[in-house]
């Protein structure tokens, strides 16, 4: 018997004679309460011990619940008492308060030095320059629209990253769409389909088209080109992305839950609200290499010439360069490929697929951007680098890696109040971001909301500007990966890239002298199927370069 199977026993008997023997002769609120205690316990208890399927319960009879609640408030207790300010994952408190301090547009600068270790293993830092120079506005924007598009898109380097309506609330897409045309950015829809909260406040819309097709789908789950024509052909859907993969969990389709299906999501979809609504894994329109590049130019056409793309997390390289294969047997090009980070995710994901499928997003990035230079193709397509960005450093360390604009979600919903208590996946989020319970979402006021996001997006890109400027540059478009330094295992500092090579232009289709792993991809890959054997035997480029 524990102790605390003992004390109920006591409780139960000893402790309810002397409630009812204390009641007998005072009846005072003190004598009743101490009764009331006694029963309740003795009734708890005896549940716990006959029939709680619960180890503990039965062990510890009552007080076991003291665990649990505690346990329910775990992450805000490690969050708010016992973390510092830069251990946290995904987002450390240090950079969490730098992107409400600039949503809220009060002071965002520190005091007494770094709190980092600037000599810590792969700390990334910049060299700056004695003669920094101001980045004008003619350079600000960049042009999305490669030869085929007919109506292109200049976006602005920093903007709102896929979250659909059913991740997020109605307040909060709201918030976020006004809150993109007051800054001047586009919101990408996410997969759940360019919903009436998306277009209420007329921002810019990258209308994201998922493997489940919502928002152009036929009765069947089929695509269906009228529904997708007089819906791609509204002026503020500026730009088209086709999803086949995404960073919380590639190889698995979007995931809504159940408890998150309402009867306008389930209508907006036309899906069922009896369970979660899992997407499949693959784009039904997207089997093969070839078939992604013809549902490029399928929807180029219907949209009118507006600029479209593919979103995908990278996983085995080869399988990239097979889409780049099929890019030069077809003649068609993607407006822009973006190259979600297996380090970003919003919403609900198996544990497995966010911690241990992809790359992340600058190796990600790095490596399209050498794989279409490769093959002759960078200059008509453009790289959106979508992962985990909380400051201007962020930003930049994308843009010199390859990408030429970034998109942000994680960062959109902190500036909105998202307070990072990982709840997005049971519709229970304190702050009413992630959720469709009416009653948590009204907490959102969608106008002073979308002035963060407004804030957020001018203050952070204000410091990528400055920071540019730094390193003696005066267009972000002239960043390169070396100019990020990277701290080495042995102490000192290297260039970002220096131990891959970047390719020559073209290297790839005129069978230059290759690195193994470029050979090796390049050879195993094919255009007319996504799947590569994973053949070739990674190690370290140091010790490829000393044989």
């Amino acid at each position: 018997m524990t102790i605390m199977q003992l004390v109920y026993w006591l409780i139960a008997s000893i402790g309810n004679l002397l409630a009812l023997y204390f009641l007998s002769t005072s009846t005072s609120a003190l004598s009743v309460l101490l009764l009331v205690f006694t029963v309740c316990y003795t009734a708890i208890g005896f549940y716990d011990l006959k029939f709680s399927t619960h180890n503990l319960n039965r062990l510890y009879p009552v007080v076991a619940y003291i665990r649990y609640f505690l346990e329910s408030y775990r992450v805000e207790i490690q969050q708010y008492f016992i973390a510092n300010d830069t251990e946290e994952r995904p987002f450390n408190r240090e950079q969490r308060s730098l992107v409400y301090q600039r949503a809220k547009n009060i002071r965002d600068t520190i005091a007494f030095g770094t709190q980092r270790d600037l000599l810590e293993e792969n700390y990334l830092s910049l060299w700056h320059s004695l003669s920094p120079k101001k980045i004008s506005d003619d350079v600000k924007r960049i042009r999305f629209g490669g030869p085929d598009c007919t109506q292109p898109y200049d976006a602005s380097y920093l903007n709102i990253s896929a979250m659909s309506f059913g991740s997020l609330s109605s307040n909060a897409i709201e918030a976020m769409n006004l809150g993109a045309k007051q800054a001047g950015c586009f919101h990408n829809t996410g997969e759940g389909g360019a919903s009436p909260y998306h277009l209420k406040h007329g921002g810019d819309i990258v209308w994201q088209i998922g493997s489940g097709l919502f928002g152009c789908r036929d009765d069947d789950g089929n695509f269906n080109p009228a529904s997708f024509e007089t819906m791609a052909k509204r002026p503020q859907i500026k730009m088209i992305e086709i999803k086949l993969s995404q960073g919380a969990k590639p190889g698995h389709g979007g995931v809504l839950p159940k408890a998150k299906i309402t009867r306008e999501i389930a209508e907006i979809r036309q899906i069922p609200m009896d369970r979660d609504c899992v997407s499949p894994a693959v784009n039904p329109e997207c089997t093969t290499p070839i078939a992604l590049l013809n549902f490029v130019q399928k929807l180029r056409t219907l949209s009118g010439g507006k600029p479209v793309g593919f979103k995908l997390c990278i996983g085995n390289p080869a399988e990239f360069l097979g889409i780049c294969k099929a890019m030069l047997e077809t003649g068609i090009t993607p407006d822009f490929i973006t190259v979600d980070g297996a380090e970003g995710g919003t919403g609900a994901a198996p544990v497995e697929f966010t911690n241990r499928l992809g790359m992340v997003c600058l190796e990600a990035v790095y490596f399209v951007h050498n794989a279409l230079t490769g093959v002759g193709l960078r200059d008509k397509i453009r790289i959106i680098g979508s992962g985990k960005t909380a400051s201007s450093f962020d930003l930049l360390t994308k843009i010199a890696l390859g990408a030429d604009t970034v998109n942000a979600a994680r960062t959109m919903m902190l500036a909105i109040g998202c307070i990072q208590s990982r709840h997005c996946n049971t519709n229970l989020c304190p702050t009413g971001i992630a959720t469709q319970d009416p009653a948590r979402a009204k907490a959102i006021k969608v106008q002073q909301k979308s002035l963060r996001i407004k804030n957020f997006h001018h203050n952070t890109l204000k410091s990528f500007y400055e920071l540019v400027g730094s390193i003696g540059l005066d267009d972000p478009a002239k960043l390169l990966p070396q100019m990020i330094k990277r701290r080495s295992p042995y102490g000192l500092l290297m260039s970002m890239g220096s131990l891959i090579k970047p390719i020559a232009p073209n290297a790839l289709i005129e069978n230059a002298a290759l690195d193994d792993a470029w050979q090796i991809w390049w050879d195993t890959s094919r255009a007319d199927q996504f799947y590569t054997e994973d053949l070739f035997f990674l190690q370290p480029p140091e010790f490829r370069h000393q044989a």
